[in-house]
């Protein structure tokens, strides 16, 4: 069996990869875990596994579906353009499979922290003009939006031992065009997008004794954006 200070799922998206660095930099032990890395975190079995065979004090989820940003990714211009398949789909990875994986580092690991990455479109509308006109997949919103709430009832039923919390993070800035970087930006209170960097102080702080008080809390880690 091996022991970590955090898992971290999701660790090869363009957040966690960099989150990953910067939490071995801060000098935690961690265990990272992706699709990419051959980690099927939908197979219930696979995840029974995962964690009987690795304990952690942390678990930091940032696994999920989100079709704009996967190359060629289908594009819509009205609702009429989703399939109820692919809502399923969403539902299926960003909470049913949370869940599992939330669930299961609680059977091994009597006490710790568990931390899920929301969005801000769990919190507010994605906006059109943001996608040239396109509709961000209605999957991502409803199942992010499920996110705070699902974080909130496993507060309740984990405590007083486990501690979960949500992180709202704001667009991150990646490969996205110019045009989109200067519209977001010019949305955003603090006038750019978000850095992975942004995003580390708030996650140290909930995998460590000083955030022993708080549980069942949304922060949100977006330069104002949902204001």
């Amino acid at each position: 069996m091996n022991s970590y200070d955090v898992i971290l799922t999701g660790s090869s998206g363009c957040i966690g990869s960099e989150l990953l660095a910067l939490l071995r930099e801060a000098g935690l032990t961690v265990k990272p875990v992706d699709l990419s890395l051959g980690d099927d975190l939908g197979d219930e079995k696979y995840v029974d596994e995962l964690f009987k065979n690795n304990r952690a004090c942390s678990l930091v989820n940032l696994f999920a579906l989100n079709e704009h940003i996967s190359k060629g990714a289908r594009q819509a211009k009205t609702i009429w353009d989703f399939s109820l398949g692919d809502i399923d789909d969403y539902l299926h990875t960003n909470i049913t499979t949370l869940f599992s994986v939330c669930r299961t580092f609680a059977k091994y690991n009597e006490a710790g922290s568990i931390v899920n990455f929301s969005s801000i479109y769990g919190v507010v509308t994605p906006k059109p003009d943001l996608y040239d006109g396109h509709l961000k997949h209605i999957g991502y919103p409803v199942s992010k939006s499920a996110v705070i709430n699902l974080t909130e009832y496993l507060a309740i039923c984990l405590a007083p031992k486990m501690r979960v919390n949500t992180v709202v993070p704001g667009g991150v800035l990646s490969e996205q065009s110019p045009e989109f970087i200067e519209r977001y930006s010019k949305r955003c209170p603090m006038g750019r997008m978000a850095l992975p960097e942004d995003l580390a102080g708030i996650v140290k702080l909930l995998v460590s004794n000083e955030s022993s008080y708080i549980t069942g809390a949304t922060f949100n880690v977006d330069g104002g954006w949902v204001l």
